[in-house]
């Protein structure tokens, strides 16, 4: 092997290393949180904005559309299905 590919591998191992201790520190951090209570109502605001904006890009033919269509439904059924635990605000 030449200096070129040392330097790669060193590097790799080094981004690595940096990316190990910056998640033991995420998951430490989140550990020691309590964690909080879910609320549904943003999933239904998401699938009111997501399913009419699939809907309009289905119809000019942009492909992504059915993505976003798909994911306005879930987070429509999913909010609505916790209705009962929206928060109040």
């Amino acid at each position: 092997m030449n200096a070129p590919i040392y330097s790669i591998l060193v590097a790799i191992i080094g981004i690595l290393v940096i990316v190990g201790i910056i998640i033991v520190f995420v998951w430490n951090k989140r550990r020691k949180q309590t964690p909080e209570e879910i609320n549904y109502s943003v999933f239904f605001i998401f699938g009111v904005c997501w399913f009419p904006l699939g809907i309009v890009f289905i119809a000019i033919g942009i492909p992504i559309g059915y993505v976003f269509f798909a994911l306005g439904v879930v987070y429509l059924v999913i909010g609505l299905a916790h209705r009962d635990k929206w928060k109040k605000n």
